[in-house]
This record gives structure tokens, sequence and C-alpha cells, in this order.
């Protein structure tokens, strides 16, 4: 028999301003249970995780808490008065039964040592603090509202490790793909102030997703026709010598307000790179490049080409020296050693995510137009600032509101319209993915595919850089940075590990000449095993004949897409539409398993010959 639910929200409501945020939202969670929070940023997710907490009292509906069951939340801004330091602010979470030893464990893998000043702690260091607080008493309940936010991959890595080894039921919202697909087997999708469940993990949603959005656009397909067909009635089929039917005409006005009422998905960001000039072939060169501070080398012996339409990830633990090294590359910090050059017609475009680099006082119009105007210029052309603002999600009523007062992914909605209406073609992003939902990432992504410039991308998102970079630089330890060929999981198979592990000891030969640097494209790892067999006949055949399918079937999609592109197809021909999607759909699974079976051969060719 299974055991009774800990928690259970039952159909909670809550408006803010007048506004519905939550209007039916329903929440079960059992012993042991593993579930995701998922929807689009501001649709309440972190308001009902504060419900469930017991830290907002919604307006209607009912929360029961099995008695005796404990549950952590993890908070946004801490509280730390009283405490000394930051163990003594986690040993005030355990309990009489908790191990003592678990405040202290949980701080150092966290990044902290325990003796850190509450009124001296960064932004993230208030964060892990938080989070060292939630876990150590090891409740029955733990709801972590992003807790991957301001922690390295090590960290990341190490929590995803630890949470899959907890006892606790947990309930969790985060940005971060990997980290949801690793922990959910549940997921909660809230989505315009109704809640459904998935008893699937993470990595089955966007599909159960699309498949809802594609059957309420077909119920609403259906309902506009039905109005029309009554409309006709209300018209002609109606005589002056036959009274009107009261009935139905009754049920024509409950037809038009429920598609007048009808709530469809929330719009989606519409973003593109504003492009300068094209670049020459060689954007950056940097040989045998060092720069220290202190002593301490935190780039040494960097020889490396960054070629036009090059997409290099740079990943490493926090202090690492991922910023000291894209000042380099960019030319905004001179080596002391070696030379670092830009190429002809760079146009740099720099993507800063430190919250301190908006004016909390200046407005959302001001930030995108410098103030002083009512536009704001987009790759050279003029729009109205509302205009464009409603491209990224903000009503027209934010133009005035002050910056201060926008939730972290608004502020960071905000950054990337400021630095996207900039020409360039070298765009460096600083952790873009920070507070982004995840159909914002997605978009994001589409854009930099379409950006026929150079980017460079630091990340902790382990998915967005697979998704996103061609090569991912990384740091070794003491100064040196080590390229490998493909995304994070590329590189994670290469070097046998992740960031977090120390470089491994292997002979390695050296370029003919020392001092010449290698493209980003054709570096490879330093302990690449030897080749210990050909690729065979069918393979061979295989990666030679799979460029040609992989055309043809984008050429397939292509044709499919504009086919369903046709507003008024369904209307005509239902029958054509879904014969035309489910093509489309296989057409689309086929280009992928094409895509993914060519990469997988390549790179066991490139293994192969070394």
């Amino acid at each position: 028999m299974a055991a009774p639910p800990l928690l259970t929200l039952q159909s909670i409501a809550l408006t803010f301003g007048g506004t519905p945020l939550i209007v039916q939202a329903d929440l079960t969670i059992a012993p042991g249970e593993r579930a995701c929070l998922v929807g689009r940023n501001g649709s309440g997710k972190s308001t009902l995780l504060r419900i469930a907490a017991g830290l907002v009292e919604p307006d209607r509906g009912a929360r029961f808490l099995q008695p005796g069951t404990t549950i952590r939340y993890l908070a946004q801004e801490p509280d730390f008065s009283g405490h000394a330091s930051t163990l003594a602010f986690v040993e005030a979470g355990l309990g009489p039964g908790d191990e003592p030893y678990r405040a202290r464990y949980l701080l150092e893998n966290l990044g902290l040592t325990g003796e850190e000043d509450p009124a001296r702690l960064s932004g993230g260091e208030a964060r892990r603090a938080a989070l060292a607080q939630a876990m150590a008493p090891g409740p029955d309940i733990l709801l972590l509202d992003e807790p991957t936010n301001h922690l390295d991959l090590p960290a990341i890595e190490w929590l995803e490790a630890e949470l899959k080894s907890s006892r606790s039921a947990l309930v969790l919202i985060s940005h971060d793909r990997r980290f949801l697909e690793a922990l959910s087997r549940a997921t909660i999708w809230l989505d315009r102030g109704v809640t459904r469940r998935l008893d699937q993990g993470f990595a089955a949603f966007e599909a159960w997703r699309d498949a809802v959005f594609e059957e309420e656009e077909r119920e609403r397909h259906k309902l506009e026709r039905k109005i029309a067909a009554e409309e006709d009635w209300l018209r002609y089929g109606v005589t002056a010598r036959r009274k009107r039917n009261v009935k139905r005409l009754a049920g024509l006005h409950d037809l038009r307000r429920r598609h007048r009422e009808h709530r469809g998905p929330v719009g989606s960001v519409s973003m593109a790179a504003s492009e300068a000039e094209a670049s020459g072939t060689l954007v950056a060169e940097a040989v045998r490049a060092g720069k220290s501070f202190d002593g301490r080398p935190i780039v040494r012996d960097l020889s490396l080409r960054l070629h036009r339409g090059d997409r290099l990830g740079i990943v490493g633990p926090n202090g690492a020296g991922k910023t000291t090294l894209v000042n380099l590359l960019t030319g905004r910090l001179a080596p002391d050693e070696g030379s670092v050059r830009l190429g002809a017609t760079v146009t740099l475009n720099l993507l800063d995510q430190r919250r301190a680099a908006l004016d909390p006082d200046r407005t959302v119009a001001e930030v995108l137009t410098g103030g002083g105007s009512d536009t704001v210029s987009v790759g050279g052309q003029n729009r109205h600032v509302v205009g464009y603002m409603k491209d990224f999600l903000f009503a027209p009523e934010q133009a005035r509101t002050p910056v201060g007062v926008l939730s972290g992914g608004e502020r960071n909605r905000l950054l990337l319209a400021r630095a996207l209406a900039n020409p360039a073609n070298l765009l460096v992003l600083d952790e873009p993915t920070n507070d982004l939902d995840l159909e914002t990432l997605d978009l994001l992504q589409e854009m930099l595919a379409d950006f026929a410039g150079t980017l460079i991308l630091v990340s902790h998102d382990r998915d967005f850089l697979d998704r996103v970079v061609d090569t991912v630089l990384v740091s070794e330890g003491e100064g040196r940075w080590v390229a490998y060929a493909g995304g994070y999981s590329d590189m994670v198979a290469q070097r046998g590990a992740g960031v977090e592990a120390q470089p491994r000891k292997a002979a390695r030969s050296e370029p003919r000449n020392a001092a010449e640097p290698r493209s980003a494209a054709e570096s490879r790892s330093t302990t690449k095993p030897a080749p210990r067999r050909r690729l065979g006949f069918n393979e061979q055949h295989e990666l030679k004949t799979l460029p040609a399918r992989i055309a043809a079937l984008e050429a397939a999609t292509g044709k499919l897409r504009t086919a369903l592109a046709d507003p008024t197809l369904y209307a005509r021909d239902a029958a054509r539409f879904e014969t035309l999607s489910r093509g489309l759909a296989t057409a689309e699974t086929d280009l992928a398993a094409a895509e993914e079976r060519w990469l997988a051969l390549e790179l066991l060719r490139e293994e192969l010959e070394g």
C-alpha cells in the first residue's frame, strides 16, 4: 500500500494587484518524490513553492502537511541576523538529532569555509550558505528554487550527486536542463495559472508541452468554426415568420465568451543579434600569451587562433580566471608575456552578466535608449522602444518601470535586449543563461545558431554548451588552458572527467613549431588514446553518404514547415494538415538521428586517425 502524501496543495489560487497569478494549482508530494516545477518566467513558480513552504497564504485552496513532517525551502534572500559566521548560520538550522558535521561538509563542498562574516557575503556566497542550511538537516521535503545559480561546474555536479543520494522528497525549480533531467521523475507544469502533472522526468516534458499546445490549437480552430457556423445560422437561418431559437442563441453567446476568455500560451521572445560588417578570417590570435596577478599564473603559455564563425566555450571552476582569459582574447587586457592580437574589422559586443551593470534607478526605456529618446537603434534601424520591449516579453507599461524592481529573469532579458541591439561580429556572452526560462533559452540558442559572427561563451550550463559551442577551452589548473573539440560532453569524453578533475599526466608531442598557435577548431585533448582500429567499410560508407541524406532531410522539413505555415490549411483540409504534421515529426526525428550518427562517426574517425 502506497504511503500517504507528505504535503498536499489543492485548488490553490492567488491574485496580485488585481491580476490572477495562480488560478487552479494542485501539488502532491509523496515520500521520496523527485519532481521539477516548470513554467515561464513570471508564471508563479516561486510563489507556488513559497505557498508549499507555508511562507505565503493563498487567497483560496487548502494546504495539508502531515504532522511531524519537516520541510525546508531555499530562501532567495536569507536572513543572517544574529549569526557571527556562515557556519553558525548553517548550524542554527540543525535539529537536535541532526549530525553537526553536515554543516561544515556542505559549506566546504559549496566553496565556503564557514568562517565568512555574513555581513560581507556576496550575493552568490549568501545563496550557497542558504543552500547549505536548507540541506543540512536532511528534511523530509526539500524545496529548491534555482539552486545552481552562482555555482560553478564542479559544485553543480557535486550538488547533483548529493541530491541523488538524499532521502528527502525534492521539488526543484531550475533553468539547467541537464540538472533537471538527472534528478526529476515527475514534472509539474504551471501554465497560465493552472498546474498539470506528468509522471515522467523533465526529459519528456518538452514533447508533452508541445502536444498540449497543438491540441489546444486544434480545439481553438474547432471553436472558431463552430462560432462561424452559428453566426451564419443567426443571419440566414431564421426568417421573420419564425421565432429565433433562444437556446441556440444563448449557446452562441457562450461560444463567443469562451473564445474571448481563452488564454493562449504566453508570447515568446523574439531575439536576433545585430550583425556588423563581417570580420576578417582571423578574429583573434594568442601566441604563448601569459598573465599573472600577485605572482599567481592565471593564463600561461596560451597559443590559440579564433577564426570567423568559431563558437568557443570557456569553462572552469570559480576563480580559475575565465574573465581574465576573455579580456585577454578580446584585447581588453594586455598580456604579461607573449602576444595577443585582434583581426581586421572586429566589432566586439560583450554581455556582462553582473547585475551591477544595470543602474537600479533608471527605467527600462532609459536602459535601452540611453535616455532622451523613445527609439532604440537595432542593427542600424530605429525602432520604437515599446515595440522592441515586446520582443523580449516586456509589457508597454513597464517602459517607465525602474530596473530595481525587476525580477532576476526580467533583468537578464533587459541585458540581452540591450546587448543584442548593438551591431557586432564578435559576441561575448558571460553566463547568459542565468534566470532565463527554458523557452527563452531555446530562442537564445536559435539566435546564436543564426549569428554569422564569432562567439565566445562563458557558461556553467552543460546542456547549453553542448547545444551552442564547437570547441571548449577548459582550465587545467596553474594557468594552463586546453582546447577540446565539440561541446561539454565531448570534452568530458576526451578528457575522461569534468572540470573538477586534476589534469592527467601524459606525454604528448609538441607541434613542429612550438610558437605556432593551433586553431580553436583544430585543438584537441593532450591525452588522446592511440588508434586501435580503422573505420569499417559500412562506417566509411555511412560517413560519406550521411551529409547528402542530412541535406535532403533538411530540404524536406523545410517544405513541410512551409506548407504547414498556411493559416488556412487546417480549415480547408484537416486530413492533409494531420498528414503533413505527422510527416514533419517523422522527418525531424530522422534528421536528428542522422545528424547524431554523423557526429558520432566523425568523432570516432578523428579519434582513430589521431
